[in-house]
């Protein structure tokens, strides 16, 4: 059996190719328009400490989009994950954060540099918009025991 090395051009061909095509006689309607309902896929976050890019200017303020199965399956084959596993969260936030302050190509790199506790700020924050879908959190106050909702996708520092 003859081994194949796929890179990252080559998952894009192979995903393409192995999609299962609709029939020809089967054009799906649109749902009607009340139960269309809005998909948010981008979210705002703040970092608690910012990255600090060559120039010295720190970024705190960004974006990151809602992950497709395709990007949770590109590093898997990336073979710096291959070489180091723990590299994979690096890639994979890296190809879903949009935009930081003004940087808007966001590559490993840029997340490589970061500061540890603004990485595991955004894996937390990768982890609750994909797997909940929202950054909303129901909490209770410990003194007065009411109910409220907080945004934990932060805002101004302090208040996540």
């Amino acid at each position: 059996m003859r081994r194949r090395t796929v890179t990252a051009g080559g998952l894009d061909e192979i995903l393409d190719a192995t999609a299962p095509a609709a029939p020809a006689d089967q054009v799906s309607a649109p749902p009607p328009a009340q139960s269309r309902q809005e998909l948010r896929t981008a979210f705002e976050f703040e970092l608690p400490r910012g990255y600090v890019d060559d120039e010295g200017t720190v970024h705190r303020r960004g974006t990151m989009r809602l992950a497709t199965a395709r990007d949770e399956l590109r590093p898997q084959i990336d073979l710096r994950v291959k070489e180091n596993p723990a590299y994979l969260s690096v890639v994979l936030l890296s190809q879903v954060i949009t935009q930081l302050g003004t940087v808007t190509d966001v590559h490993a790199g840029v997340v490589e540099r970061m500061y540890a506790t603004d990485v595991a700020f955004l894996q937390d924050f990768y982890r609750r918009i994909n797997s909940e879908g929202h950054t909303h959190a129901a909490v209770t106050c410990p003194l007065c025991h009411g109910s409220f909702e907080v945004d934990l996708s932060g805002g101004r520092l302090g208040e996540s």
